[in-house]
């Protein structure tokens, strides 16, 4: 263990204090969970899907008042993109899944913020906050600066010298090799002697009450440069709102004095414990206020090497008094004090305490995790899309399982397909009278060598018995052109045994993302939009999309450059659905991608005609997942929600600060180079390390012969402008989930929804009125686990349920409330016999009844 800092709370709300653990390099924390009985349990890997790699602080601290403790760990990574390209090497993948072969886990180097979702578990959300990138960092201090009610952060800074300078490292090595290993005093000072220094800023933070965090460094008069460590927070001019006081190295220490708004109220409570504790260690004070309220452990020792005022400080923002304060003592006793005034010390002395706390009781949660009654599961495997394609920006050989559901044998009971992986094939379950479900894969083996990415049920030769169409899909296992890519037909024989139809589809060897099924031309049989996702080894090329038109006996032929051209390599789609946007009841059709705006189709005289303009108010361009239709207020007129990237990621993006993603053969040895960009701090800069960029292309040796020479490169750095000449570039200036409400004019309008949507990135979207309250609510899933590594796994998303109030507004439900419980990449979703049945990438299928 290489421990730097504990805190200690009740984390799982079970009365007991938990003690977190920071890990300095490669050795995990630990989280140890009370047993009650002077043990403890390291309960990590349950509790947390990732964490910091050299944790530094950490503190605990219920940083979104509610009342559960959130935690926070602290480490390395630099706000700015010089010091991160000086002090971060390429991505080991060999040496990252190394570590979790021998028993560490999933470890990334920046700050993590973990919040709790009250049933055990806690995602990770610090790069959605803002909060992540703080540099060599040590002290975290979450308190209430500014009096709002919301507890601010303050993190102290720097180090002496940089050790993982990336070219004193490689100066070190080739050094130490010169001397064959004979080390000497002297050799030590020559190395530190190289050793840069690195005066840096501390941070603060406002508190935005919504678990987002506004950098304030500069308003609130912190710029000046220093190396920090130690620190705490006290009211030392007892004005009634915090001071700090910073320890330096080779500094004199830094006092802070609070000039903040002196017309905001506060409170301060000042505890009194029995002998033994006297200043009532482990106590947990709320303030109760309206329908809020606000927790703060009496546990001082916080931060790195630090200890605060025992003094508990609340700010009451514009509030005149508080409608009571409730002392939970570490022995279990329990004081409330009613009727606070605000502005003065509440002191409170645990021998008056006469009551008992006694835990309140959770409503049942809505839904109840059960046996799945689909015996379903994907295997594990170990493909790595980054060994094909250095640069991608997330992978995508993990597109399953996709489900399907419909009656295939007449029987009244709906029926699930759920597609097969490579070397697995499809299945059809017969759903049995008792609710269960009986797999069969007849007609199915023959093709499970590809991949199923999206299934759909239709009656595709109108005989009346829904038939199946699978798109096939895939990257890593394929190339470019491949037979294994060809979609699939199986026609029903009306008691639920399928047959391939051999020369129903045409060729279509794109690596697909849908199948989406409408008649587009009006002539009573069902034609199919097939979204083309991927060219395999040659991302982020656009590949072919088809629309195939049905003859009416099941033979269809694509139709899609006569009827819309510039569909056909419009770029690589994700998901689309038929849609009469204008009322003149004919199918019109909008499409999602990744680096695509929303595109809206008009159905007009036979062709598709780009509409875009009139239903959105501009281009929504982004890394666009999921698409579903719905009407979600009651209106008669459907509205969208798009399953996008979501904002917990170090890419952020704008209208006037876009990501993009520039693209062509730099080297000119015949394959594709995709470098993402984006803006850090103003400035638009390629997100890759210099050993990543000569890894790709070795005529970069020259140019860069060193780190520094290439910490503030741009894109026009790197490159001439002759070789930029003919690179092509997509844009992303939207990266949010999104619910787009149809307005009486038929355009669509964005409103908003819960930041928990915005967790991670979403897969599936799932409507239904599942609390019987008459209203439509929504269910998103999704997450990446497969990402690069300087991004970390994508994984905070739990199974977001979102209340609806059947006007277009909703509300989030936290998990311990929700029931929904789910780990993983979830791919699929379906409803059926009032059970959520979730397909996960890699794992067996999950399942949810609800009421």
């Amino acid at each position: 263990s290489y421990g730097l800092s504990a805190s200690i709370a009740d984390v799982n709300g079970d009365g007991w204090p938990d003690i977190y653990i920071s890990n300095d390099y490669s050795v995990q924390d630990y989280l140890y969970i009370n047993n009650k009985n002077g043990t403890f349990s390291d309960k990590l890997r349950s509790n947390l899907d990732h964490i910091s790699i050299f944790s530094m602080g950490n503190n605990i601290s219920d940083i979104n008042n509610d009342g559960r403790p959130d935690i926070y760990t602290l480490d390395m990574l630099p706000e700015d993109n010089k010091r991160q390209r000086l002090l971060q090497g390429f991505d080991n993948y060999e040496y990252f899944y190394m570590n979790l072969r021998n028993g560490l886990y999933y470890q990334y180097m920046r700050n993590m913020l973990h919040i709790n979702n009250g049933n055990g578990t806690f995602s990770e959300v610090g790069q959605l906050s803002g909060i992540s990138n703080t540099d060599w960092s040590w002290a975290p201090l979450f308190a209430d600066f500014d009096n709002d009610g919301w507890k601010d952060l303050f993190v102290t800074n720097g180090y002496l010298h940089d050790y993982t300078n990336m070219d004193v490292v490689k100066y070190n090595e080739n050094y130490f090799r010169s001397i064959a290993g004979e080390v000497e005093p002297k050799h030590i000072m020559e190395m530190l002697s190289k050793l840069p220094s690195s005066d840096v800023k501390n941070y603060i933070y406002k508190n935005n009450g919504d678990l987002t965090f506004t950098n304030k460094v500069k308003s609130w008069g912190f710029e000046a440069v220093s190396n920090s460590s130690g620190a705490v927070y006290s009211d030392l001019d007892d004005d009634g709102d915090l001071d700090l006081i910073v320890n330096n190295l080779n500094k004199p220490a830094f006092i802070y004095q609070n000039q903040g708004d002196s017309t905001k109220h506060y409170l301060k409570v000042k505890l009194k414990g029995l002998k033994g504790n006297t200043d009532g260690l482990g106590a947990k004070v709320t303030v109760f206020y309206g329908n809020k309220l606000q927790l703060v452990d009496q546990m001082p020792a916080k931060g790195y090497l630090s200890s605060v005022s025992s003094m508990l400080h609340f700010g009451l923002g514009k509030l005149k008094s508080v409608d009571s304060v409730r002392v939970v003592w570490n022995s279990g006793k329990q004081q409330i004090i009613k009727k606070v005034q605000a502005d003065l010390i509440l002191y409170v002395n645990e021998a008056e305490a006469n009551g008992t706390y006694q835990a309140q009781k959770s409503p049942a949660p809505l839904f109840k995790a059960i046996n799945s009654p689909i015996a379903s599961a994907q295997k594990p495997n170990s493909i790595n899309d980054f060994k094909r394609q250095t640069l991608l920006v997330n992978a995508l050989s993990f597109s399953g399982p996709c489900m399907a559901k419909a009656d295939v044998n007449g029987d009244g009971l709906e029926d699930v397909f759920v597609g097969g992986d490579v070397n697995t094939s499809g299945t059809v379950y017969i759903q049995q009278k008792d609710g269960q479900f009986k797999g069969n894969t007849t007609g199915f083996e023959i093709d499970k060598a590809s991949e199923d990415v999206d299934a759909v049920f239709f009656d595709a030769n109108h005989d009346g018995f829904p038939d199946l169409y699978v798109a096939s899909g895939g990257y890593n296992n394929f190339a470019v052109n491949d037979a294994l890519l060809e979609d699939r037909l199986y026609v029903n024989d009306g008691k639920g045994n399928f047959s391939k139809s051999l020369n129903a589809l045409p060729q279509m060897r794109s690596s697909k993302s849908c199948a989406r099924v409408g008649d587009f031309n009006g002539d009573g049989h069902l034609d199919v939009f097939v979204g083309g996702r991927v060219i395999p080894s040659r991302y982020p090329e656009a590949p072919e999309s088809y629309l195939l038109i049905n003859d009416g006996k099941g033979h269809f032929k694509d139709q899609l450059k006569s009827i819309a051209a510039g569909i056909k390599s419009i770029g690589m789609v994700t998901d689309a659905a038929w849609i009469d946007l204008n009322g003149d009841k004919k199918q019109d059709l909008i499409l999602i991608g990744e680096w695509m705006p929303i595109k809206a189709f008009i159905n007009n005289n036979g062709k598709l005609v780009d509409k875009t303009r009139s239903y959105f108010d501009k281009d929504y361009s982004g890394f666009w997942s999921r698409l579903k239709v719905e009407d979600m207020n009651g209106d008669g007129k459907p509205d969208l929600i798009v399953g996008n990237l979501g904002l917990n990621s170090q890419c952020k993006v704008s209208d006037k600060q876009p990501a993009e993603m520039i693209y062509k053969d730099f080297d000119d040895n015949g394959a594709v180079d995709p470098i993402l960009c984006f803006y850090i701090m103003g400035k638009s800069y390629p997100y890759l390390t210099r050993d990543e960029l000569l890894d790709q292309m070795s005529m970069m040796r020259p140019r860069f012969p060193d780190y520094t020479s290439y910490a503030d490169a741009g894109m026009k750095d790197i490159f001439t402008a002759e070789e930029l000449k003919d690179a092509k570039t997509l844009k992303a200036n939207y990266l949010k989930t999104a619910y787009f409400e149809s307005s009486k004019n038929g355009r669509f309008h964005e409103k908003p929804i819960p930041i928990q949507a915005q967790f991670s990135p979403v897969f599936t979207i799932t409507p239904g009125d599942f609390d019987g309250d008459g209203h439509k609510d929504l269910i998103l899933c999704g997450n990446i686990n497969q990402s690069r590594l300087r991004f970390g796994k994508y994984d905070a998303n739990h199974g977001i349920f979102l209340k609806g109030n059947g006007k277009g507004a909703f509300s989030y439900v936290p998990q311990y409330l929700s029931g929904l419980d789910l780990r993983g990449d979830i791919r699929s979703a379906i409803t059926i016999n009032n059970t959520v049945l979730f397909g996960i990438n890699q794992d067996k299928l999950r399942a949810f009844k609800f009421k």
